[in-house]
């Protein structure tokens, strides 16, 4: 075979699959299957799209998710933090603790994991999710804490959960310009963009005050 030719066919083998892997990836599914993708090129289109899962779920069956109880205005705001144990998703619980104080609710802290992680036949994993949560939580006291690990693309998955009425508001911590960011998207701009209801967006080097103010839409309040 001519070497040209060779050269790009194997550049094409390599970029269907990388493009495959990280279609993948951004639907909510471990960005390693990115590396077999590559390998396998073209013969991953079929494998992913049988794979692929289109639509977010609860990470522990045994634990479904369910609405709050509590309607709009009874018992405070219920705010959804966006949490994955990072410096930035401490900083927005921190910012969302000051921000609505007396207003707050019910705090529900939701880790979003990949779909092959809560397919593992082993819990450890979703269970180690769950302690995390509760630990970020422990010194939280005087309102409703919920804590959900949930499976699927983060931006949706938390828009997914935040719709029906589940949350009033949307905080999350706004990551750095990784590579990571720019392959796979951004959370908080994916929310801003979609969710119906409120995103407060914590920036890295925000202050911690109750005088930061939301971005996106503004925040909902009560009397």
């Amino acid at each position: 075979m001519n070497p040209a030719v060779l050269v790009v066919f194997l550049t094409v083998w390599v970029l269907i699959g990388l493009a495959t892997g990280l279609w993948m990836a951004r639907r909510g599914h471990d960005p390693r299957w990115t590396l077999i993708a590559v390998v396998l090129g073209p013969l991953f289109v079929p494998i992913a799209y049988e794979r692929v899962e289109r639509q977010p779920r609860s990470a522990r069956p045994e634990s479904p998710t369910a609405p709050v109880l509590s309607e709009p205005g009874e018992d405070g705001l219920r705010v959804l933090i966006g949490f994955d144990g990072s410096p930035h998703a401490e900083q927005a619980l921190r910012e969302a603790r000051a921000i609505f104080g007396s207003r707050l609710g019910t705090l529900i802290l939701a880790q979003v994991v990949s779909f092959d992680t809560a397919d593992e036949d082993c819990a450890e994993a979703t269970d180690e999710v769950s302690g995390r949560l509760a630990a970020a939580t422990a010194d939280v006291t005087g309102v409703e804490v919920r804590h959900e690990v949930l499976a699927g693309p983060p931006g949706a998955t938390l828009c997914w959960y935040a719709a029906d009425g589940k949350a009033d508001v949307i905080v999350v911590g706004r990551r750095g310009r990784g590579m990571s960011r720019r392959l796979l998207g951004s959370v908080s701009a994916h929310l801003v963009e979609h969710a119906q209801v409120p995103v407060l967006v914590v920036e890295p080097d925000a202050p911690e005050s109750p005088s930061a103010r939301p971005s996106g839409r503004e925040a909902p309040s009560h009397p």
